[in-house]
């Protein structure tokens, strides 16, 4: 993974994390791999991954099982609205620089309705 320089890399590997948990990559109550394994994985230190996983624990993504180690929240709900946010925050970005080209709201849907072929 490329890490942004201008972004601390904890939070950009909870942003990974997350974008997995969008994609499908993992499942509600899959077994997380182990934070060494991740430190290799993602090339960092233990204690960067150690933290964005207490921060996705904390945030209700992962949870710990005592002597199992962690796992993906089977929180369905929690999944959606993660996927829903995402795509809302992406959807404003891209109508806030449209606007800022001088599109008209109806403009920006006619360019949205040709580019899905609708």
């Amino acid at each position: 993974m490329n890490f942004d320089a201008n972004t601390p890399i904890y939070l950009q590997i909870m942003d990974d994390f997350k974008i997995q948990l969008m994609k499908g990559t993992w499942k509600g109550g899959d077994k997380v791999a182990s934070v060494r394994e991740l430190a290799v994985q993602y090339g960092v230190n233990p204690n960067t991954i150690q933290r964005s996983l207490s921060e996705l624990e904390r945030e209700g993504y992962l949870y710990s099982e005592r002597t199992s180690g962690r796992f993906i929240t089977k929180d369905e709900e929690r999944l959606t609205s993660l996927k829903k946010e995402y795509a809302d925050t992406l959807v404003d970005t891209c109508i806030q620089k449209l606007h800022e080209l001088n599109l008209s709201d109806e403009k920006i849907i006619e360019r949205m309705k040709v580019r899905l072929g609708k």
